[in-house]
Formats: C-alpha cells, structure tokens, sequence
C-alpha cells in the first residue's frame, strides 16, 4: 500500500516566485499566479512568512505565520469569493 500513515503530512506545495505583483504558487505539476490584488494578506507580508505554506489536506493551503487559509477552489476562481480582508492602514 502506498498511501502515507495517518497523522503524515507530505507537502507538495512552495511559493516559487514573489513580484510586486503576486506570488506564484507550485502546487504539484500545476504553477497558480495570486495577484496581490485579489489576495491582499500577502503584499506587505515578509517574504519568510510567504514562503512558509502547508499543505494539510489535498487543496487546502495554510500560511500559518500569516493565519491564512485558502483552498485550491479560491485560487483558481478568486472571482466567486469577491470578500477581502481590509488593511489596517
């Protein structure tokens, strides 16, 4: 059987580039492009904080420094989730 033990996290996820733009996501064999405008918690977020990203289940991706969690759905389509976290400026 080739399925990990239970309790085993496997990550299949990094943050492969940041721009001023967005930050690029590989998530297995796909590479998924977060604009900073419809995913405003990264831009001014440290580059450490970004590159720290789980996986805990199959597409649901977690930045715990940032204390955001997205799912494979709302990167791919942020258009059907249209709320934003405001700044605090």
């Amino acid at each position: 059987m080739s399925s990990d033990p239970h309790g085993l996290t496997t990550s299949d996820v990094e943050v492969t580039h940041v721009s001023r733009h967005g930050i690029w996501l590989l998530v297995r064999d796909r590479e998924l492009f977060m604009p900073f405008d419809d995913f405003p918690w990264f831009k001014e977020a440290p580059i450490a904080k970004i590159l720290n990203v789980r996986e805990p289940t199959r597409g649901h991706f977690r930045w715990p420094d940032l204390d955001v969690d997205l799912g494979l759905e709302t990167i791919e389509h942020p258009h059907r989730f249209p709320l934003k976290a405001r700044s605090g400026r």
